[in-house]
């Protein structure tokens, strides 16, 4: 009899996992790789400290709550040794996508004579939106595992090399990976794309998602902060992010807004949405990173696609 470790992409599908009685443990990766340093070696003692200083300065997060919550559902994991098959619950976008690509990379190191498989949800037949795990019902879900991918040595090579990248301090070698698309995961290229346009325009110094904040504010007209964050809550796209990662990118652009009580730019805001005015020198910090690079030493041009170093 094959014994069997699922690892999640978070607690509310852990929970469902768990009601469903799948057979083996359930693991919860609690983390966001998207955002702040990463280093490549996951689980080191400086990966976690890194992490750790990251969430305590931008999201408060205490010691106590990191060791809770973080750490000792990674010491289970570390904990499970005998599994001869581990199956990865992750979604398609961004946020899950960086996650999972930090699993394998432990998983390569840590356990390699496991068989990885990968449930991944997005596209549903019948249906243009992209799709979370929790979205589908309990058949779907249930369809989706019967068909989990059995990862291959080169398929958990290849994420293992594109979280390395992730984690240098260059992102132009990720861009001659977007087109790669002999492995199998099917969402990551779409993911690579969004992860890059969050280097600031060239045009205005704002990155897509701040560029997108200020593009909801002018034409959806939120009547407060709540229905701003609501309208961006369901209409991101590949990032996948929490209400608390678009809480603090709302308050790095708060000076170009002039109210939130309805939802209004100031001019500034206005001329740097029609590119008039660059907004990247108010907004540059030498100590944010996106995975292993600096934010404000890329540029992003949107005409091209591509990434410039400054």
């Amino acid at each position: 009899m094959k014994s069997l470790l699922h690892i999640t992409n978070g607690d509310s599908f852990t929970s469902r996992l768990q009601s469903l009685q799948f057979k083996g443990d359930v693991i919860t990766w609690r983390e966001m790789l998207c955002e702040g340093k990463t280093l490549s070696t996951v689980g080191s003692e400086s990966f976690w400290k890194t992490r750790f200083e990251f969430l305590n300065k931008n999201y408060k997060v205490s010691k106590s709550w990191f060791i809770e919550k973080t750490l000792k559902e990674y010491r289970s994991l570390c904990n499970h040794k005998q599994q001869d098959q581990i199956v990865l619950w992750f979604e398609y976008d961004l946020f899950c996508q960086i996650n999972m690509l930090a699993v394998i990379s432990w998983l390569k190191q840590h356990r390699r004579h496991a068989e990885i498989s990968l449930v991944c949800s997005g596209k549903i037949e019948g249906s243009t939106k992209l799709h979370g795990l929790n979205e589908l019902d309990d058949d779907k879900l249930m369809e989706l595992y019967e068909n989990k991918k059995v990862l291959s040595q080169d398929d958990i090579e290849y994420a293992d090399y594109i979280w390395q990248l992730y984690c240098s301090d260059n992102p132009i070698r990720l861009e001659n990976q977007i087109a790669n698309n002999d492995f199998q995961f099917e969402y990551l290229s779409d993911a690579l794309k969004t992860h890059l346009k969050r280097f600031p325009a060239i045009k205005n110094g704002l990155n897509d998602l701040e560029n997108h904040i200020l593009e909801v504010a002018k034409q959806e007209k939120p009547k407060s902060r709540k229905e701003l964050m609501r309208e961006l809550l369901n209409n991101q796209g590949f990032y996948g992010f929490g209400d608390t990662q678009y809480d603090r990118m709302i308050s790095s652009l708060k000076p170009l807004f002039c109210s939130f009580d309805p939802v209004k730019l100031t001019k500034k805001g206005l001329d740097v949405l029609k590119m008039e005015a660059n907004y990247y020198s108010e907004l540059r910090d030498n100590q944010m990173y996106l995975g292993g690079s600096l934010k404000y030493n890329f540029l992003y041009n949107t005409e091209t696609d591509r990434i410039l170093k400054l």
